[in-house]
């Protein structure tokens, strides 16, 4: 049986649409490809225009590294070369250095065996001059007065004074009244207006009151009072000296002695014992 017409055209079109359709799809596919192809040449010239800027910075790099290298290479040199002229002038210094030192030694040297050729020479009349020296320092402290203060007291007095003092008192402190009167007593005529005497009239009063020589006590103590009433021991005196004045049988007198006392040193030790004596006497 022969197909009909309407078949026939069926498979025409069948045949037709098919054939069209593998057409555009060919097409499709070229474009595709082109468009790969097209993005592949895109990043290869991409990678190559990478690849050149990178290169570029690293001959960039290499340059400014190697310019670095040159300039540190430089400085190192000039530095080393600072550093060796200055060890060269500090070398130079040391050296000069030496040779004053050894210079300066053998002056010295010279200098110390000079020296003891001048004391060698003048040890004799060096030693000779220090001893003159020192006779003619203890003649002028033997002459000249120095200040003393004592009891209260201020005054001039040559240190020899000073000294016979002292041993005189010495003996009266040691208890040997009888000596103590002996030397204060050669004390007053050896040196009548020394600025010691008040001092001294004080303690050979006392001494002379121990030894109950009461009418020396009394004269030596008037004496005394006769003086500066500035003196420590003034009273100490009044006290002493109106118990001398009682043991002379002389009460009147040792009262006044005792009014003295009590009314011009009222707050003293000696004033407090004349009233407890006075008290008695009553």
């Amino acid at each position: 049986m022969k197909p009909s017409f309407k078949t026939a055209c069926l498979c025409w079109l069948f045949v037709a649409t098919f054939s069209h359709a593998g057409v555009f799809e060919d097409d499709e596919a070229r474009r595709a490809i082109l468009d790969l192809r097209q993005r592949l040449e895109n990043l290869r010239q991409a990678q190559l225009n990478n690849e050149a800027v990178i290169q570029r910075s690293l001959d960039s790099i290499t340059k400014s590294q190697q310019v670095v290298r040159d300039t540190v290479a430089s400085e190192v040199q000039q530095e080393s070369s600072r550093l060796q002229q200055a060890l060269l002038q500090l070398q130079s210094q040391i050296d000069g250095l030496k040779q004053s030192l050894a210079e300066t030694r053998g002056e010295r040297d010279q200098l110390q065996r000079e020296i003891s050729l001048l004391k060698r020479g003048q040890n004799d009349n060096t030693s000779g001059l220090e001893e003159r020296l020192l006779k003619m320092e203890q003649r002028i402290a033997k002459l000249e007065p120095v200040i003393f203060q004592l009891d209260g007291l201020e005054f001039q007095a040559d240190p020899a004074e000073k000294k016979d003092f002292e041993l005189a008192l010495a003996s009266f402190r040691k208890g040997d009244f009888t000596a103590s009167i002996a030397t204060f007593s050669a004390f007053l005529r050896k040196y009548p207006d020394t600025g010691f005497k008040q001092s001294t009239l004080f303690w050979l009063a006392s001494a002379k009151y121990v030894k109950r020589e009461y009418a020396d006590t009394v004269n030596q103590l008037r004496a005394f009072t006769g003086m500066s009433d500035s003196h420590t021991k003034f009273p100490e005196a009044l006290l002493t000296l109106a118990n001398a004045q009682l043991e002379l049988k002389l009460p009147q007198e040792a009262k006044k002695t005792f009014d003295e006392l009590i009314s011009k040193h009222p707050n003293s030790e000696a004033a407090i014992a004349a009233k407890e004596r006075m008290t008695k006497l009553k």
